[in-house]
This record gives C-alpha cells, sequence and structure tokens, in this order.
C-alpha cells in the first residue's frame, strides 16, 4: 500500500522518474491515467528499440529495413506492444517514455561500448558507488560517466543554482537559470539512464552530512573533487583517505588531473603533500581564513598554471569575481577524470600523482611554443 501511495506521489515530483511496468495491475492503470492525460505527451518508439536489440542478438545477420521490419512486425505477434518493456514518466517534461524492459535496454545502450569496456569490466562498473563534489567540471563528469554507465550509485553534491554566468561551461538551457545543478544533473542523467541510481546532496558538503554522503547505504568507490571551497577539498580528502577512498580532481586549466590513491597508500598526505609546510592538517584547518590564499596557490602549484589563468588570477576581485574556467576545458576534463575513473575501478594500475595534458603544447609553430 505504501508503494502505491508513493508512486501517485511520484507523479507531482520534479526529480524523480517513475518507472512503471505495465504488466502490473496499479501501474497499468497509472499509465492508462498519464496517457489519457491532455496535458502529457506519449513518447513511444519501442518498435525501433526492438529493432536494434534484434540486430544486436544477431549480430551476424546483415538485416534490409523491409527484413527488420518483418523481424519487429514477428516479434510483437508474440509481445503486446503496450504491455511489453516499461513506461517511463519524466514528470519535469510531462512526458511518459516507453522503453526496453531494463536488462534489454542496459545491453542496447552500451552496444557501442564492447570490447573497449569488455563485458566483465561493465559488470564491476554496475556495482560500484562515485562521488562528485561541485557541479561544473561535475557536470560533465557525471554525465561522461553516466554515457558509459561506469556506475551503479552516483553521489552528486553542489548547494548552488545555475546562473547565467555558469553557461559557458555547463551544457543546458537558460530556461534552467535558478534551478539547482544537483536537479539539472540527475534530471539529465535519468534521460539517457532511467535505472542509473543519483542521489542529490543539494545543500552541497556539509560537517552534518559528509559522513552520509561517503558512507550511506555503503561507502563510495572513488571520489571526484570540483568544488571551490578550500575546506571542503581538504576535508574531503581526509575522509576519503581515512576510508581508503580514491580520489580525483581536474582543474581546467592546462588539462591538469589530479590522482590520490588513498585506497592503496592509507598515509598518503592530502595534495601529494603540498600543505606540509602549512603545518598539521588540523591546524590548516583551524587557520583557513588567514592561509587560504597562499595555500590555494599551493594546491594549485602556481609556477605550473597557464600564463593566462596567472594573468586571471592578479585579475579577481579587480575586473573578474572568480576562476575562470572555459567550456573546452571543463568538457576535456571531465571526459579525462571518467576515462581515468573508469580505470581505476577497473582495477588498472592507476597511480598517485599530477599530470597535464596542455592542448596549447601541440600544433604551435617552434617560435610560438
Amino acid at each position: 500500500m505504501l508503494m502505491i501511495a508513493q508512486k501517485e506521489l511520484d507523479l507531482e515530483s520534479q526529480l524523480e522518474v517513475l518507472i512503471l511496468d505495465p504488466l502490473n495491475n496499479h501501474d497499468l492503470k497509472i499509465i492508462e491515467k498519464l496517457k489519457q492525460d491532455d496535458k502529457i505527451q506519449v513518447f513511444d518508439e519501442i518498435k525501433s528499440q526492438v529493432a536494434e536489440l534484434t540486430k544486436l542478438q544477431n549480430p551476424s545477420i546483415r538485416y534490409s529495413s523491409s527484413q527488420l521490419d518483418e523481424e519487429v512486425n514477428r516479434f510483437f505477434e508474440e509481445h503486446v506492444p503496450e504491455t511489453y518493456g516499461v513506461w517511463v514518466y519524466y514528470p519535469w517534461r510531462k512526458t511518459i517514455a516507453h522503453l526496453l524492459p531494463e536488462e534489454d535496454f542496459v545491453a542496447v545502450r552500451t552496444i557501442r561500448n564492447k570490447y573497449k569496456i569488455t563485458q566483465e569490466e561493465q559488470d564491476q562498473l554496475a556495482t560500484k558507488r562515485i562521488g562528485i563534489i561541485g557541479l561544473s567540471v561535475g557536470q560533465s563528469v557525471a554525465i561522461s560517466l553516466a554515457m558509459e554507465r561506469s556506475f551503479g550509485e552516483l553521489r552528486i553534491a553542489d548547494f548552488d543554482t545555475l546562473e547565467l554566468g555558469n553557461m559557458n561551461r555547463l551544457r543546458t538551457s537558460v530556461l534552467n537559470i535558478g534551478v539547482p545543478k544537483t536537479t539539472l544533473v540527475k534530471r539529465e542523467i535519468a534521460e539517457i539512464d532511467p535505472f542509473l541510481k543519483v542521489t542529490v546532496y543539494e545543500e552541497g558538503i556539509t560537517d552534518e552530512n559528509l559522513d552520509d554522503f561517503f558512507s550511506k547505504g555503503g561507502d563510495l568507490d572513488l571520489l571526484i573533487e570540483e568544488c571551490d571551497s578550500l575546506a571542503v577539498k581538504i576535508k574531503a580528502r581526509i575522509k576519503a583517505r581515512a576510508l581508503g577512498i580514491p580520489v580525483l580532481m581536474d582543474t581546467s586549466d592546462r588539462g591538469m588531473v589530479d590522482v590520490e590513491r588513498f585506497d592503496l597508500e592509507s598515509d598518503r598526505p592530502v595534495f601529494h603533500g603540498k600543505l606540509s609546510e602549512y603545518g598539521e592538517e588540523g591546524d590548516i584547518l583551524n587557520n583557513l581564513e588567514k592561509l587560504a590564499p597562499t595555500i590555494l596557490m599551493s594546491v594549485l602549484d602556481f609556477k605550473n598554471i597557464s600564463e593566462r589563468g596567472k594573468a586571471s588570477i592578479a585579475e579577481m576581485g579587480k575586473t573578474i569575481t572568480n576562476w575562470p574556467q572555459l567550456g573546452t576545458s571543463v568538457i576535456m576534463g571531465g571526459a579525462m577524470c571518467a576515462h581515468f575513473a573508469r580505470n581505476i575501478l577497473n582495477g588498472f594500475d592507476i597511480r598517485s600523482g599530477r599530470e597535464y595534458v596542455d592542448l596549447d603544447k601541440f600544433f604551435r609553430k617552434a617560435d610560438e611554443s
């Protein structure tokens, strides 16, 4: 009875999708109710999905269009179209979509991953929990991870809402200005794959929810940290180290990627020891307000920042209000983090360290380098 009430409640949700099984009488009534509502769009491309499934199951056969149509028609002689698969309701779009059953949906959606990702690796990734703190670069990471289906649960944390000034690097619509960034990411992933679990911390990371973020429902297998708060950066790493969780970070400058394998090195200092000159970690946190500007330059490794990045830092508080990030750099950083996340979670030998993939070093004339 509670489940039925919850499904009725979810019809009004602006965050959760509702996955409905037409072979369940109660779900079928909800499906029919939604399809009869003139305000709700019905999206039914189940035949094209069955066609893809047919090709996947028979890779050695090169079907003509007419042959494939015949196979699909034959399939639906054995299955009632309206009650085959699942119907997924997207309340923020006022749309109900007809999709393959979960197992077949996943098989079709990930078929182009093979064999760059083996089935064993894909199955292993489906058991993993990843946390992302900060949803600028973090949005790009999250979407890249979702597209490759590199997790079973994704926990996302950001207290901020979308602003117009974010849209040089966040792929979204002006119609989403004022919407929490966590909501945007959760919705986008649900529209890619409604079967993926995404847990939202829309207040960001706080001292009160830090333990939940890392451990509620099971410890994270990987943390990707992309937030602006220096205190959260340090606290998150201390917590990750205590739990033996590896950490990834991208800074969107010169293609810098940071890897801290706390799962392999339980006594590794945070940020590769770059804060050691400032004292013990607890003392640093207690004096962070005074130390923050200097520590930030140590964390970013100022001498290795791009020349335009250095010039931008000099303008902060004068002509600009924050560290600049370009969409190209954020998209690349998201892809790189997703790549290394997949390799770490699948047991590849990825070491701790900091590397640069500086695109400005490529295709330059000798006198410009």
